[in-house]
C-alpha cells in the first residue's frame, strides 16, 4: 500500500529535474499522476514532448498510472485543459503540485521589459491559472455535497524569500507565490482544500544557469562522496511534497524551506516592533523616533 493510493494528482515541469522526482515518487507511492511539461529551455523558450512522455513511460514501465500533458500553465485555456486531463484521464483531481518555472536572471539596470514579463508570467500566472481551474472544481464537488480532501503545493524559493541579488523578476515571483499559498489557503479550505509550498535546494538545469554552478557542483560531488549522501540531489525534495499531498495531512497554510535532509519552516510577514503617537506624525517627531530602524538587521542567511 502507498501512501497516496487513490490520489490523482497534477505536476507542473515534471519532464525534468525537481518536478520529475515528484512524478515518479507520487506514482511509486500509488498517484495517478498527470505529467506536465511544455518541455522548454531553462529561459522558457522552445517545446520539446519527450520529456514529458519519457516520466511516463518510465512510471508505466514501474507498473504505474501517468498520462503527459503539454499544455502552458500560463495560458488560461491550457490550464483549463490540463485540470480536465486529469478529471477526464483519471476521473477525478486531489493534488495539485504547481512546479513549472524558467530563470532569465539579470540585475534590475539590465533587466528587459520581455525578461521581467516572461518570468512573472511562467512563475505567478502558471501557478494561479492551474490553481484556479482546480480550486473551481474543487468548490463544485464541494457545494454538490461529496467531500473533499484536496491539496495544492506550490513551489516558492529562498531567491524570493531572502531576497537573492540579481533575481528581482524570479524573487518577486516567488515571494508574491508565497503568499499567494496562504491567501489561498484562507480562501480554499471551506471547499476542503489545503494549501502549503516549498522552497526547494538542489540540482537543477535552472541552477546550472547561474554563475559558478560548475565550481560549486564539483566541491558538492565531493562532499557528496565523502558523506554517501547528495544533499543536492532533487529527489531530496519530493517526499516532503508527497507528504503534503497525502490525505490526512494536518498541514496547511505553511511554507517550508527543503533541503537535503532538512526542512525549516518559515514565519510569515509578521511585526516585531513598533512606534505610536495620540496624534499625527511629523517628520522632524519620525527623525528622533523611527530612526532606530536603520539599525536593525535580519538573518537572511540560507542554512544548507
Amino acid at each position: 500500500m502507498g501512501t497516496l493510493d487513490g490520489r490523482v494528482a497534477i505536476i507542473t515541469g515534471a519532464g525534468r529535474g525537481i518536478g520529475r522526482e515528484h512524478a515518479l515518487l507520487f506514482a511509486s507511492e500509488g498517484a495517478k499522476v498527470v505529467v506536465n511539461d511544455l518541455g522548454g529551455s531553462p529561459d522558457g523558450t522552445g517545446a520539446d514532448l519527450s520529456p514529458a512522455q519519457s516520466v511516463v513511460n518510465e512510471i508505466i514501465a514501474a507498473g504505474g498510472e501517468a498520462v503527459a500533458n503539454y499544455d502552458d500553465v500560463a495560458d488560461w485555456d491550457g490550464s483549463q485543459r490540463l485540470v480536465n486531463t486529469a478529471i477526464e484521464t483519471f476521473g477525478d483531481l486531489h493534488v495539485l503540485v504547481n512546479n513549472a518555472g524558467i530563470l532569465r536572471d539579470r540585475v534590475v539596470v539590465n533587466m528587459t521589459e520581455q525578461e521581467w514579463d516572461s518570468v512573472i508570467k511562467v512563475h505567478l500566472r502558471g501557478h494561479f491559472l492551474p490553481t484556479k481551474w482546480a480550486a473551481s472544481y474543487w468548490r463544485e464537488q464541494a457545494k454538490s455535497g461529496v467531500t473533499v480532501n484536496a491539496s495544492i503545493i506550490n513551489t516558492t524559493s529562498t531567491s524570493g524569500l531572502m531576497s537573492n541579488p540579481g533575481q528581482t523578476n524570479y524573487g518577486a515571483a516567488k515571494s508574491g507565490i508565497a503568499t499567494f499559498t496562504e491567501i489561498c489557503q484562507k480562501e480554499l479550505t471551506r471547499y476542503g482544500v489545503r494549501c502549503n509550498a516549498i522552497a526547494p535546494a538542489a540540482r537543477t538545469r535552472l541552477t546550472a544557469t547561474i554563475p559558478g554552478s560548475e565550481e560549486r557542483n564539483a566541491e558538492r560531488e565531493t562532499q557528496a562522496e565523502e558523506l554517501g549522501f547528495d544533499k543536492f540531489d532533487p529527489a531530496n525534495i519530493s517526499p516532503m511534497v508527497a507528504y503534503l499531498a497525502t490525505e490526512n495531512c494536518p498541514i496547511a497554510g505553511k511554507v517550508f524551506f527543503v533541503y537535503g535532509g532538512a526542512i525549516h519552516l518559515f514565519q510569515p510577514w509578521t511585526i516585531i516592533d513598533s512606534i505610536e503617537a495620540d496624534h499625527r506624525w511629523t517628520v522632524a517627531e519620525l527623525q528622533q523616533q523611527a530612526a532606530k530602524w536603520g539599525a536593525v538587521t535580519f538573518d537572511q542567511s540560507i542554512p544548507l
